[in-house]
């Protein structure tokens, strides 16, 4: 998918066995097994706490990989540019949730754009997905501006332990 500044990503499924040398900041053992090369930001500290999560969830139920956080790769590039994906796959009703991160080198250049573009696209070729969710930190503009550029609307707050308040949006797949 291409982003605002003309980026191309896809985002990468991951497999269990990464996601738990992600957990433990293992970039050698992460990038042995991963199809795709990965960056120290994505084995860092900031991330080890997802990666644990999606390890958990997909140990317990392997078709969670195919929905779960994957890597946003530049396909001009040719490189790991941050993490998207969804929480896990569609509830009973067809909600999904898309979370994402991008590297700081990386910001502002349109991967966040082209990975939420990506995935929006997945989630409208879902038969099971009606409806697409983000939570976002109230301090966090640039993903508040990109949530209403792509036609969220805020739908309520909640409260995340890891994050804080979060500001709930929505929007029809």
């Amino acid at each position: 998918m291409t982003g605002s500044a003309g980026v191309r990503v896809r985002v990468v499924q991951l497999t269990g066995a990464i996601f738990e040398a992600l957990a433990r900041q293992d970039l050698v053992a992460a990038n042995a097994l991963s199809p795709v090369p990965l960056s120290a930001y994505l084995a860092g500290p900031e991330n080890a706490g997802v990666w644990r999560r999606r390890h958990r969830q997909v140990s317990a139920d392997p078709v969670e990989a195919d929905w779960v956080t994957g890597i946003v790769w530049d396909e001009d590039g040719r490189r790991s540019v941050g993490r998207a994906g969804f929480h896990g796959r569609p509830s009973p009703s067809g909600l999904v949730e898309i979370g994402y991160a991008i590297d700081p080198a990386f910001r502002r250049q349109g991967y966040a754009t082209a990975a939420l573009a990506a995935l929006l696209d997945r989630a409208a070729r879902e038969p099971s997905v009606r409806t697409v969710r983000l939570s976002i930190g109230p301090d966090n503009e640039a993903s508040l501006a990109l949530a209403h550029r792509f036609g969220f609307t805020r739908v309520g707050e909640q409260w995340d332990d890891e994050d804080g308040l979060e500001l709930v949006h929505e929007r029809a797949a």
